[in-house]
């Protein structure tokens, strides 16, 4: 998708509005993960997703080809430089974000590992179902996987 824009400064006012609702989308996402209420966070993603998408392919034109927004006045342009710093601050806070969500849930994944390995060092290993019986350690009793770990996810 492009922005269909009539001259320069048309285009500068189009980034400019598209920068700014890009940059409240991922605020909003990044309270979101601050607050551990991710669902929250997937309620904007659809429309934060078109963005971005409009977003990178509209700023790789502009920076293959500057004369795009160069008749744009400097105030104008000037509007269009801040508004971008506030996208990559607000970028930076998501990342910090994402990055203490996925810690910790990789800390929860990693507990419940532990857990179940420790369950079946006891020989306290359960089956589950309506008719779920407990197992003991027993030679010929069913192995199962119940968590697999991915250092890479």
């Amino acid at each position: 998708m492009r922005i269909a824009a009539q001259d320069a400064a048309d285009r500068v006012a189009q980034l400019i509005v598209l920068t700014e609702r890009l940059t409240e989308l991922v605020a909003a996402q990044a309270q979101a993960f601050e607050q551990r209420r991710p669902q929250d966070a997937a309620a904007v993603l659809e429309e934060l997703s078109g963005l971005a998408n409009v977003y990178r392919h509209e700023s790789g034109r502009v920076r293959a080809e500057p004369a795009l927004i160069s008749g744009a006045s400097p105030a104008e342009r000037t509007r269009l430089v801040r508004a971008t710093e506030a996208l990559d601050a607000v970028l930076a806070r998501q990342a910090r974000a994402l990055e203490a969500a996925r810690f910790v849930t990789e800390g929860l994944v990693r507990a419940i590992a532990e857990e179940v390995a420790a369950q079946r060092e006891r020989g306290e290993a359960q089956s589950y179902g309506p008719d779920a019986a407990r197992v003991g350690k027993r030679r010929d009793a069913p192995s199962a996987k119940a968590i697999t770990l991915n250092k890479r996810a």
